[in-house]
């Protein structure tokens, strides 16, 4: 089911994960991968997502979307959660 991945404990890869998020061109203060998921092949990264008082996202929304899809490609290829 996992390819060629390695095991990776859920710790281990939210540090990893936030280690990418605070290094990337995009990374906006306060955006970090709090909770992780696989799904089938793909890792599915959670966290804030930056709604504004009515529940409504934000600009920043998208910019959290389009990091957590970057995780789930780029962690995806390399690991899968071990049990």
């Amino acid at each position: 089911m996992f390819g060629n991945t390695t095991p990776i404990d859920r710790e281990t890869l939210l540090a990893e994960a936030n280690k990418i998020i605070r290094e990337h061109e995009d990374f906006i203060h306060g955006m970090e991968a709090t909770d992780v998921e696989q799904k089938g092949d793909v890792l599915v990264f959670r966290g804030e997502y930056f709604l504004d008082e009515d529940g409504i996202p934000t600009p920043k929304t998208t910019a959290v979307f389009n990091m957590f899809k970057h995780l789930a490609e780029v962690l995806s290829e390399k690991y899968h959660l071990a049990k």
